[in-house]
């Protein structure tokens, strides 16, 4: 896993390195992380080259780690990110933006590690995937990239992460029960199943996701619908402050 560490404060920076080295030699020395002064600094350099995980500073001057955020979280859904800050302010703000954890300042092992260790987890287990029987061949989607799927008309559409759009002809129910067997997936609609780790906010719209559509909950599921998300977010393998409205 190669992790970017983003801080403009030198003293800052240096002290997460060395807590990044400890993690590194206590628990994986596959580990590896690269250190910048500057979010514009990160971006650019995501341009080139692929990070498995950002520790971003809020308060930097000019573009700040929540400006970053919300930048790389245009092309990319899926990279963890935790925010090391010395403000409480933007908690709520942060996990709108999908971040996975809020840490204050200055950060310590015990909170750190766990918060590392967790990713690292993630990133090193085989994620479960759909076979997906399309028009051009056969598609091997994995569950953590599949943002909702919907049926229009016979046709089954899944929508990703990354903007695209998978077609399948067919019933919602060919993958259903599948889906289902997930426990971060749920079914709001009879035309919809969600994937509760895209989704920002839950409100009497529907779910809000990270790609910017929001999935309809049927008009009588909705007490149903808050139960399954609030039930998502306290799990244990869950931290967050997303709103449930």
């Amino acid at each position: 896993m190669h992790i970017a560490v983003c801080d403009d404060n030198i003293d800052e920076l240096t002290r997460i390195s060395s807590l990044l080295e400890d993690y590194c030699r206590e628990y994986d020395s596959s580990v590896t992380y690269e250190a910048f002064h500057s979010a514009m600094e990160l971006i650019e350099t995501m341009r080139e080259r692929r990070f498995d995980l950002l520790l971003l500073d809020i308060l930097m001057p000019g573009i700040t780690g929540m400006d970053a955020a919300k930048e790389i979280r245009r092309s990319n859904s899926e990279i963890p990110i935790i925010f090391l800050t010395s403000s409480r302010e933007f908690a709520v703000e942060s996990y709108r933006v999908g971040a996975n954890d809020y840490i204050m300042k200055p950060a310590r092992k015990d909170e750190i590690f766990p918060s590392i260790h967790k990713q690292l987890i993630r990133f090193t287990q085989e994620d479960a995937y759909l076979t997906l029987k399309t028009g051009s061949g056969i598609v091997k989607m994995p569950f953590s990239q599949i943002v909702y799927v919907e049926v229009i008309n016979r046709k089954v559409q899944f929508a990703l992460a990354d903007g695209e759009v998978r077609e399948s002809y067919g019933y919602l129910s060919d993958y259903e029960s599948e889906l289902l067997s997930d426990p971060h997936f749920y079914k709001p609609h009879r035309s919809y199943v969600v994937n509760l780790r895209q989704v920002t906010e839950l409100n009497k719209g529907g779910f809000s996701t990270l790609i910017g559509k929001t999935v309809p909950v049927a008009r009588d599921a909705f007490s149903n619908a808050k139960a399954a998300y609030l039930k998502y977010l306290l799990s244990p393998n869950e931290r967050g402050m997303h709103n449930v409205d």
